[in-house]
């Protein structure tokens, strides 16, 4: 949701410029869109050029005006920004003839219809790449990944990955190590082209980058599975992630293990893979901490098993479970110990038992609904949920007015299916200013599925709430009781 929103921002402040360049506003002192990102320089583009076609029958004068063609071949005073996004392709072909066009511009007529227009620019942005190939790829890659999906825009894909694969320095940057020049730099220091893409704020960029470093194994093969863990830890897409941490399964079980299961080689190359499961474990996405789980099994440490069990994510406590399995352990026991455990009881150890529980563990659960921690009586709830287990309603009604807005919500849950033989009256006195905001909420909603007046009633209650979606839902209820009452009317009177 972010990086949408940031490619939204863009594109605003894209169109704003444009706006501005066409009302006759100077263009600031460091260019137009100064280090805007991809989706500006498209959205400033497709702002200008939407003006439209000029008028075929126009007068010979007016239409060099509004072409900008003060003569033949030559161009206004006018910001060359302008002239590269103009309706009109002569105009968009010399402007490419003009000191230093932008080359976000130029790369966008690279996948221009008109071949007079296209052709130029591609053999603009060809030259550019050769004289600087490390700045032209780091500014303009993110632009020509935008534009790929284009009829013409793949002529620039093809171009740019080709360079890419060559994986320039950056400048300033050390000499790329050679095979006599001992292992490649640290991947959280970027000193090549791809190192500084894979950590771009472009979500697409990233993927990208990601892929065809994966994709080609001279540049793969640059990295250690320390390096690989280590960007699978530091990225923030699930999906990029994801593919990180197989990488990095994959480079631990192309290591032989030796008779103890751990990888074979020396003593740094087990530091430095015992490192790399550490950092996987560290990692604040699901799927990654779930690869550095399954991982302990390869590096010996299978022991470690245990401590993930309660594991606030299903994904690496079900992985947790295979692990304590393989080595022989019984996780359900563990379970029942975490859970019965006052001081170490958590609700993702609660949650863990009710995922592989058995009907024995039901009395351990309603024991839990009393538990100090909010969290834990939740965690309770739901589990009994889970399992199918008959509570007494009374209890779980009780829960409506827990201080905890999730064994609230839990409750509601539960009770959802036997709204219809719920006190109605408890209700609907949870339905009022005076009670909690989630007591409201779920009181709120096992009246409207329990159905009659009391539901129009709460509703009419809450439609002045202060909190606003609580308030929308109430007024939306309200106004489907009207409409039903009277179409049941116009029924009774048609018949």
């Amino acid at each position: 949701m972010d990086h949408v929103d940031a490619r939204s921002r863009e594109a605003r402040q894209g169109s704003a410029a444009a706006c501005a360049l066409l009302r006759g506003t100077p263009p600031p002192a460091g260019g137009v869109l100064r280090s805007a990102g991809p989706d500006a320089w498209i959205a400033f583009d497709e702002e200008i050029r939407s003006h439209g076609p000029l008028p075929q029958a126009a007068a010979p004068a007016f239409r060099a005006r509004v072409l900008g063609l003060t003569g033949r071949g030559r161009l206004p005073e006018r910001p060359v920004e302008v002239l590269l996004c103009h309706p009109d392709g002569r105009v968009r072909e010399a402007a490419l003839g003009t000191p230093q066009p932008p080359p976000e511009l130029v790369v966008i007529r690279c996948a221009d219809w008109a071949a007079a227009v296209r052709e130029p620019a591609r053999r603009l942005l060809a030259r550019t790449l050769a004289d600087a190939p490390a700045a032209t790829l780091v500014a303009l890659t993110p632009l020509v990944l935008r534009l790929a999906e284009r009829d013409q825009g793949a002529w620039a894909l093809a171009l740019f990955e080709a360079a890419l694969r060559t994986d320039p320095p950056l400048p300033g940057a050390p000499d790329r190590p050679g095979p006599d020049t001992g292992p490649a730099p640290p991947a959280d220091r970027p000193s090549t082209v791809l190192a500084r893409l894979r950590g771009s704020a472009d979500l697409p960029t990233r993927r990208y980058a990601t892929r065809l470093t994966l994709d080609t194994p001279p540049l793969r093969d640059r990295l250690t599975v320390r390096d690989l863990a280590r960007l699978a830890a530091a990225e923030r897409d699930p999906a990029n992630a994801a593919v990180w941490a197989d990488a990095t399964l994959g480079a631990l079980a192309a290591a032989r293990p030796d008779s103890r299961g751990r990888d074979g080689g020396g003593q740094d190359e087990s530091a430095e893979r015992d490192e790399a499961v550490d950092l996987l474990l560290g990692s604040p996405l699901p799927t990654v901490r779930a690869a550095g789980v399954t991982a302990l099994r390869r590096a010996g440490r299978t022991a470690e098993g245990v401590s993930h069990l309660a594991d606030r994510s299903p994904l690496v406590r079900a992985c947790a479970r295979w692990l304590v399995a393989q080595d022989g352990g019984d996780p359900h026991d563990r379970y029942r110990r975490l859970a019965a455990d006052p001081s170490g009881c958590s609700p993702h150890a609660v949650a863990g038992l009710a995922e592989c529980g058995r009907t024995e563990d039901v009395p351990l659960l309603r024991s839990l609904l009393d538990h100090p921690s909010g969290a834990v009586r939740a965690a309770a709830v739901a589990g009994l949920r889970r399992l199918g287990a008959d509570v007494d309603h009374t209890a779980l009604l009780a829960l409506l007015d827990d201080p905890s807005p999730a064994a609230a919500r839990e409750a509601a849950l539960s009770l959802r299916p036997v709204a219809e033989v719920l006190d109605t009256a408890h209700l609907l006195s949870r339905c009022t200013l005076k009670q909690p905001l989630h007591t409201r909420r779920a009181a709120f909603r096992l009246l409207q599925a329990q159905g009659g007046t009391a539901a129009r009633q709460a509703a009419e209650s809450l439609s002045s709430d202060w909190e606003p979606a609580l308030r929308r839902a109430a007024r939306a209820a309200s106004r489907y009781y009207a409409v039903s009452e009277r179409t049941g009317r116009r029924g009774w009177l048609r018949g």
